[in-house]
């Protein structure tokens, strides 16, 4: 079981080492070649699309995936039923996104258009029901062969977008496209793996079911969309797009590692899961260790960045961008944090507190936006950087101390922050 654990977390590190170099390589190309101003637009229209789209998961991943691994036989309703949930869920998202931004900005055509086609590509995120299947087999590397073939393709359809010096609502299209093509790779692998679609069915009973146990994944998943997205969305409202673009080049370099935990995490949740019907002990030692090496992976990425961050945002962005270096070097401490987030996760999940953790991510959330009031106006881009960090910290850490039962995690990240021991 180990070996398999230990393949399937390589094979996903694999697919976002792919994702962090060619991604990284090509983003900061299509940076440099937008300039500030239009990249900041097109990430502002992401960072609002990103608000909505969270809701069209409806929080089913990591519950759909926990009850395939209890009780496998009834697979095939719990992906049906997953589907079509997710289908409808972004259909309505799709429709709600053009409404909210032709009201906020009913002049300003181009954004609409921005928002519209990216938001386009919920609908097919229903697709990604059927990766859960792979996750919860510990089979990552079928998904990342559907994935991957889809991200390269659109990745060299971006570098011939910048040659061809085609318009930003070019590269909106892309993005659009690349989640049709890695939808229709997964229906192809599970295809090819003997698994029929047609064998997929949903019930009303099992979406009750499932919709019981992720409604407040789903808030959680929302309030975390806001409070990492937020920020964008504010300063393009507050400041401008130039500084949305200078500031989402440093968010890009700093969540160009958040890979690696979700990497971790989706291989090592299903050993946790076992680990709590088997003991109390063994499935606190197993969460300890999680909360450790999850911190470790942090801090091997957040100390050296804290003082190349200039040098690497002149290398890599230009001299346009040359405020972002120091927004890089304090942003990337979130990175702790966000590390803890999802470890502790693990914890809710299994413990099916998915109340609790949505309580403690909309505080951590508001929090954010707070902030983000009071501080973008005096300090515009750097605000929200201090803003982020700090509600990063409360609705991983901080928060723990606010609910009784949550102490001993609390304690337990405490732990892992200041002896991160993993052997």
């Amino acid at each position: 079981y180990l070996q398999n654990v230990i393949s399937n977390t390589g094979w996903q590190f694999a697919d976002n080492l792919l994702r962090m170099g060619v991604g990284l390589f090509v983003g900061i190309w299509v940076a440099r070649y937008l300039g500030p101003g239009q990249y900041g637009l097109f990430s502002y229209a992401l960072a609002f699309v990103a608000l909505f789209s969270s809701i069209a998961s409806l929080g089913l991943d990591e519950i759909a995936t926990r009850n395939i691994i209890r009780d496998p036989v009834v697979k095939d309703e719990i992906l049906g039923t997953t589907f079509v949930l997710k289908l409808i869920a972004g259909t309505v998202i799709f429709a709600v996104s053009i409404g909210v931004i032709s009201v906020l900005r009913p002049a300003d055509s181009l954004t609409h258009w921005l928002v519209g086609i990216i938001a386009a590509g919920t609908i097919f995120q229903a697709f990604s029901a059927i990766e859960l299947w792979f996750h919860s087999q510990i089979q990552a590397k079928y998904a990342v062969f559907a994935k991957n073939a889809s991200f390269l393709v659109c990745s060299i359809i971006k570098i011939a977008l910048i040659l061809l010096k085609a318009p930003l609502i070019a590269f909106a299209w892309v993005s659009t496209f690349e989640v049709i093509a890695g939808s229709a790779g997964l229906v192809i692998v599970y295809r090819a793996k003997g698994s029929r679609l047609r064998d997929l069915r949903a019930s009303l009973d099992k979406a009750r079911d499932l919709l019981h146990d992720s409604w407040p994944m789903m808030l959680s998943g929302i309030a975390i969309m806001i409070y990492m997205r937020i920020d964008q969305v504010m300063l393009g409202e507050m400041v401008g797009g130039e500084e949305v673009g200078i500031y989402s080049a440093a968010v890009r370099l700093a969540e160009v590692w958040y890979f690696i935990p979700t990497a971790v995490y989706w291989s090592v949740l299903p050993s946790i899961v076992e680990a709590k019907a088997t003991s109390e002990s063994l499935f606190y030692e197993r969460l300890q260790k999680f909360y450790n090496l999850m911190v470790l992976m942090a801090y091997s990425v957040a100390i050296p960045v804290t003082f190349l961050g200039d040098w690497v945002v002149g290398v890599l962005f230009g001299r346009a961008y040359a405020r972002a270096g120091l927004m890089l070097a304090v942003l990337i401490w979130a990175n702790v944090f966000w590390n803890l987030e999802i470890a502790r996760n693990a914890f809710l999940t299994t413990m099916n507190w998915t109340r609790i953790y949505f309580v403690m991510i909309f505080l951590g959330c508001i929090l954010n936006i707070v902030l983000n009031l009071y501080l973008i106006p005096l300090f515009g881009g750097m605000g929200a950087v201090v803003a982020s960090v700090i509600s990063y910290w409360f609705a991983a850490h901080g928060s723990c101390f606010v609910y009784k039962p949550l102490f001993k995690t609390g304690f337990m990240l405490s732990k892992a922050i200041i002896y991160p021991k993993i052997w």
